[in-house]
């Protein structure tokens, strides 16, 4: 029997969730800077999406089977998720270093795949290994803090996009100098957040009986792979009214991250990667600047919403945050003066806040804690899914229904969060997490 969870202090809390700023960090480049990369590499538009398709498939076939093996891992001095996050940590710094020496386009993308399979090695484990430190009562303020650091981790990404291109000028090799500083210092802070987040903070040792459940597992490819299917089979009610959820709300994260930089190109400066790339590198940079604004209302507003989840229940929370987010773009497409995109994206802000840590109220009540790694990588297939779907989708639909343009995409997308709101409406949680 599982001894009650000792209560954390709000400084320990903090320091268990410090890597979540470096895997946050690289996971904003994912999304400000890879695509500009691959339209400095002579990517055509309907061309991203198939691009991207690395992340959301390393994720579906990573993150659910390192959370199942995780599960069934105990090392007396390294713990049971620690190894986990630290080589896909390692990962991810090393490709961060290699990623501005891309000297194709086909290059460029086979790094990103080595580079998501880094970040899904790191992501659910690490997930899994808040959720087991905590008890019920401040899993509110741990999942939120979880979004403190990722807002606080993509801010920098963004920011670097912005202050970089001012410091580092001129090209080196295929690329503008400023991509390689980005990178170089993605992949220190990767590496360094999460080795001190493993530092400061140990994982809670088995009991007798759990080590011996865990012991009698067997930790192999086949049994893990089982073990998903399994815990398939068996997941609460909850989780799969969250995947149609989810089903709308990151298809259309992804059209609005493919998309940004030249939807601002356009209704900014009227310019395109191809016909004015001059132009469209100040777009970039500007997009830069208005993605880490709205990482800077994430982690704003992220210990707010937790205090609203416990007051209001975390379902309303979720709805009202989505709509604000479709709200910010409906309107981003249509704006002409650059200042006032930072009013825009500031709903979207609210809703990433939300997105990176209110969901997990919704179900963590119902998942049992000896399997905690496995339907934490569950949740992430829900989101890999709907960003694979789009990735091979989302180009057919880019090209003969909208028209190519960037601000289509962007209004699609802000249409696919107000159909993700109204779906939130129809999720029954648990009383407690209602």
């Amino acid at each position: 029997m599982s001894l009650k969870k000792p209560s954390l202090s709000f400084s320990q809390i903090i320091n268990m969730n410090v890597g979540f700023f470096g895997i946050q960090y690289s996971f904003g480049l994912q999304q400000s800077a890879v695509n500009p990369i691959y339209d400095f590499l002579g990517a055509s538009p309907d061309e991203i999406p198939l691009l991207n398709l690395a992340g959301p498939v390393t994720g579906l076939l990573i993150q659910p089977f390192i959370g199942a093996l995780s599960d069934s891992t105990w090392h007396p001095r390294w713990g049971r998720r620690k190894p986990f996050f630290f080589i896909g940590a390692l990962l991810c710094s090393i490709c961060l270093l290699l990623y501005p020496f891309s000297s194709s386009l086909w290059m460029a993308a086979g790094l990103l795949w080595i580079l998501d399979a880094g970040n899904n090695t790191a992501m659910e484990p690490y997930r899994a290994f808040v959720a087991d430190k905590l008890n019920e009562e401040q899993q509110p303020t741990g999942f939120q803090m979880q979004s403190f650091f990722t807002g606080f981790g993509q801010t920098l990404a963004n920011l670097s996009l912005f202050i970089f291109p001012l410091i580092f000028i001129g090209k080196t090799g295929s690329l503008p100098t400023w991509v390689y500083a980005s990178f170089f210092l993605g992949a220190v802070c990767s590496i360094g957040s999460i080795w001190w987040s493993m530092r400061t903070t140990s994982e809670i040792e088995p009991t007798a009986e759990e080590l011996a459940q865990i012991r009698a597992k067997k930790v192999s490819v086949g049994e893990s792979i089982a073990e998903i299917f399994h815990a398939i089979g068996e997941m609460p009610k909850v989780m799969w009214q969250l995947a149609l959820v989810y089903l709308f709300q990151w298809y259309a994260l992804f059209c609005y991250w493919q998309n940004s930089s030249k939807s601002i190109a356009l209704s900014v400066w009227n310019a395109t990667p191809k016909d004015n790339p001059e132009l469209y590198e100040k777009a970039v940079s500007w997009t830069g600047l208005v993605n880490g604004w709205y990482n800077i209302v994430t982690f704003l507003s992220a210990l707010a919403l937790a205090g609203f989840a416990k007051k209001y229940g975390a379902k309303s929370v979720h709805m009202t945050c989505l709509l604000l987010a479709a709200a910010g773009f409906f309107a981003f497409p249509n704006i002409e003066n650059k200042n006032l995109l930072f009013l825009a994206i500031s709903g979207f802000g609210i809703g990433w806040a939300s997105m990176m840590g209110i969901p997990y109220l919704l179900v963590v009540s119902d998942i049992p804690k000896e399997r905690y790694g496995v339907y934490m990588g569950i949740i992430n297939m829900m989101i890999v899914i709907p960003m694979i779907l789009q990735n091979i989708s989302f180009g057919y639909i880019l090209k003969h229904f909208l028209d190519n343009d960037p601000r289509n995409a962007i209004t699609f997308a802000g249409a696919l969060l107000a159909i993700a709101a109204l779906a939130t409406a129809f999720i029954k949680p648990s009383p407690t997490k209602a």
